[in-house]
């Protein structure tokens, strides 16, 4: 998996500061604030997630498939805010179903940094830096941006204000939503930046 420790900025509930945190590969420092802060929360509110176990994902997705998974965190303060699990080989667009993308498997705040439990000693913007890191692996894969999901209903929303398009609901995936940042490839015109006058 790769390994990577890249320096982005969240921002405090509270007051609207600017504060520097990590994005990192995950490990089982982070599995256990999930396990020992994480769960008790979740237990408690009303998110779509509350029943995901990161253990267990951590476990089947990571420790198999050498090469076609990785996993993400987001730390600040001491504390993991956001976790990500990407599948980064296997998976098509379903806009143009010859090119592969990265798909996330996994995406998840920390219970205080949620809309839906406001704390002002939590965190904005944790969710769309580990969207933009998806999309940023794609890139670096050759895919060209291209990134897919299966939205919670909860996080409708958020992906349709990152622009993503709707795919609409999915059988095969207990009919939750699916979105993709898709792109059109650049025709080899346009890679050479010759531009083709029309007549119309």
């Amino acid at each position: 998996m790769v390994s990577i420790r890249a320096d982005v900025q969240l921002i405090r509930v509270g007051d609207e500061s600017a504060v520097a945190a990590w994005l990192v590969s995950l490990t089982v420092d982070h599995l256990e604030d999930f396990r020992t802060i994480w769960k008790d929360r979740l237990r408690t509110s009303a998110d779509a997630d509350q029943y995901w176990d990161w253990e267990q994902k951590q476990r089947l997705y990571l420790g198999s498939g050498e090469g076609r998974y990785e996993g993400y965190a987001i730390e600040c303060e001491e504390m993991t805010q956001g976790l990500m699990l990407l599948q980064i080989q296997g998976q098509r667009s379903q806009v143009e179903p010859t090119r592969p993308l990265v798909y996330i498997l996994s995406l998840a705040t920390a219970p205080w940094n949620r809309i839906t439990a406001p704390d002002p000693n939590g965190f904005r913007a944790v969710g769309r830096v580990l969207l933009k890191f998806a999309q940023f692996r794609s890139e670096e894969l050759g895919y060209g941006g291209l990134v897919g999901l299966h939205s919670l209903p909860n996080a409708e929303k958020f992906y349709r204000k990152m622009g993503m398009l709707e795919g609409g609901t999915d059988a095969a995936k207990e009919n939750l939503t699916y979105f993709e940042w898709y792109r059109r490839r650049p025709s080899l015109l346009e890679e050479m930046g010759i531009e083709i006058e029309s007549d119309e």
